[in-house]
């Protein structure tokens, strides 16, 4: 089993041969009450978990938004698009099989982002990442990452894997800033930049 921390540094993947980030929330009514309040709960906000993969420097593949497997072999899979936040345990999931990733990628960032506009992290309450180990079917909890409630921004870099000497190690970023909404590339720099 892998314990993972940001003060703990990257952790050694050795034996992981699948990862799974999750990403859960909690909608808010806002503050106005009557119908609108009601609309608001009912369509809660859309926060989106992203998979970058690089190569090198270079982004080469998202996994999320309308691409939920994008190297065509379910070796980076998304899990689908949840809109609202409605539901139990996660909302969204990227499950990622080391062994079937392409030789070129070198790292993985997960980014979790209100990247539709309207959306925003103050639209969402309890906001958390759950990292899993995989292997063998099951689904072990390794690691919760929270996001700070003060944070203005709509962007978190929640954690990267990064291919080291022919072994994957998992570190936790946990970086928030701000992401143009609807733009691809500013996701991309986003996570480039992590």
């Amino acid at each position: 089993m892998i314990t993972l921390t940001k003060e703990g540094g990257p952790a050694d993947l050795d034996g992981v041969t699948h990862l799974s980030i999750g990403v859960s929330w909690d909608p808010t009514a806002g503050s106005s009450g009557g119908v609108l309040g009601k609309l608001r709960r009912k369509t809660g906000t859309d926060l989106d978990l992203i998979a970058v993969a690089l190569q090198g420097g270079d982004p080469v593949r998202l996994a999320g938004l309308d691409s939920l497997d994008p190297m065509g072999n379910g070796s980076l899979l998304h899990s689908g698009d949840n809109q609202t936040g409605h539901g139990d345990g996660d909302d969204e999931t990227v499950t990622v099989e080391f062994a079937r990733l392409p030789s070129a990628i070198t790292s993985i960032v997960f980014v979790a982002a209100a990247y539709k506009k309207g959306s925003s992290f103050q639209k969402a309450r309890n906001i958390s990442f759950k990292v899993y180990d995989a292997t063998g079917g099951s689904s072990e909890q390794v690691a919760d990452i929270w996001p700070s409630l003060l944070s203005q921004d709509n962007g978190c870099a929640v954690a990267k894997a990064v291919l080291v000497g022919g072994t994957w190690k998992l570190e936790v970023v946990n970086e928030t800033g701000k992401i143009k909404q609807g733009d691809e590339h500013a996701l991309m720099r986003f996570a480039v930049s992590k």
